[in-house]
């Protein structure tokens, strides 16, 4: 079970929506450290990230965003600071795009 799961719908073409994943994993690797992997299948993007403490996935679609995130120990209690902050640039790109 994941400690952060974030689900959310977005009214891009599919193109701009993988275009924002890439993005997110260009940061996750530069500015976080995550070790991350890309695959498109059927139309889904599929970014699998791991570091230290945490791992997940972020899955993108033509409708949705899905991410899942299980952190370690030491960083559960920073959850709702991580969740908080991953939602708040999801705001932001989706805006600047919308």
């Amino acid at each position: 079970m994941a400690d952060i799961e974030i689900h959310r719908p977005h009214g891009l073409d599919l193109a701009r929506a993988q275009g924002l994943a890439q993005e997110w994993l260009a940061q996750a690797q530069n500015d976080w450290g995550m070790l991350c992997t890309h695959s498109t299948l059927a139309g889904q993007d599929t970014v699998t990230f791991e570091r230290v403490g945490a791992k997940g996935v972020l899955q993108v679609d033509a409708t949705h965003f899905d991410m899942h995130i299980s952190l370690g120990f030491l960083l559960r209690a920073y959850k709702k600071k991580i969740e908080e902050t991953i939602n708040r640039n999801l705001d932001e790109a989706l805006g600047r795009l919308a």
